[in-house]
């Protein structure tokens, strides 16, 4: 009796009668993605088309050299410092820990690691530079170290997380050639691990950067108390800087004003679309050579 109720594995397939159905249900969720995808992609042309057309106009050489009511080379040299002191901060920390998580910890300590860099990535702008502010400025004058500082935070899970997904590419193969040959397991990870994810590290760190570059909330409690009249070098004052510049110029309610804050806007765009679209480009390269 209970043969009977078995299915005859030689029997031919036939669909059921809920594959009607199940096939609606695919096809709206598949509508329903391609619908939020399409949306994505329309928002975010929508907001370069408006920052290009607007901005276009304001750029020239006046612009950079000239433009209201100061030049726009100390904004851009700011900026630049400030992203770079962010990067010397994170880098070397974000990749210690994407090397403890991929070569040292365990599964427990790897798991407790990427739920606090989660954590970390998840906090609000402000609440970093409130922290920073707390720490470094407070009683104390505004700086460009601790804009960096509070940069360097938000580029830290990026970099740590960005970096672990590249080391854990890294063929096994070549930590077990390393460790026949009697290398130090430090040293392995120094001149066999390390070079080969070089390519993949380099990216994720340009790709931190780019999202770090427009943040606007830290540097106006860091980093705000400057005149923009002239270039400031040292990083432990306050650094003029084209986020902080563009809310300013937001702020004044001046035509003119509006018309840089466009222009800065448009080179602050730029720079982070083609920073990112060039990183994702090495990073896919990157890691097609070491899946290869």
């Amino acid at each position: 009796m209970s043969d009977q109720l078995l299915p005859d594995p030689s029997a031919p397939l036939t669909p059921s009668g809920n594959l009607r159905r199940r096939q609606l249900v695919s096809r709206a969720a598949e509508l329903a993605a391609t619908v939020a995808a399409v949306a994505a992609i329309a928002v975010l042309a929508i907001v370069i088309w408006t920052v290009a057309s607007r901005g276009i106009k304001a750029i020239d050489l006046d612009f950079v050299f000239t433009g209201y009511p100061t030049r726009v080379g100390p904004m851009l040299l700011g900026t630049v410092i400030i992203a770079l002191l962010a990067t010397l901060i994170a880098m070397p920390i974000g990749v210690l820990i994407a090397l403890f998580l991929t070569e040292y910890s365990g599964a427990k300590g790897a798991r407790s690691m990427k739920l606090i860099l989660d954590l970390l990535n998840g906090l609000p702008s402000i609440v970093l530079g409130v922290f920073v502010f707390a720490l470094l400025v407070d009683h104390k004058q505004q700086s460009a170290f601790a804009g960096a500082v509070a940069l360097a935070i938000i580029e830290l899970p990026l970099i740590a997380r960005g970096s672990q997904e590249v080391l854990l590419l890294v063929p096994g193969s070549l930590r077990e050639a390393s460790d026949a040959l009697g290398v130090a397991r430090w040293r392995s990870v120094l001149t066999v691990v390390l070079p080969t994810a070089l390519g993949g590290i380099v990216t994720s760190t340009v790709l931190a950067v780019a999202r770090a570059a427009g943040e606007t909330a830290p540097l106006i409690l860091a980093t705000s108390n400057f005149d923009g009249k002239s270039f400031v070098l040292n990083p432990f004052e306050a650094m003029p800087n084209v986020p902080v510049w563009i809310y300013k110029l937001s702020e004044e309610g001046n035509p003119e004003g509006f018309a840089e804050a466009w222009g800065m806007s448009l080179l602050l765009v730029s720079f982070i679309l083609f920073a990112s679209l060039g990183a994702r480009a090495l990073l896919a390269r990157s890691k097609r050579k070491l899946s290869s």
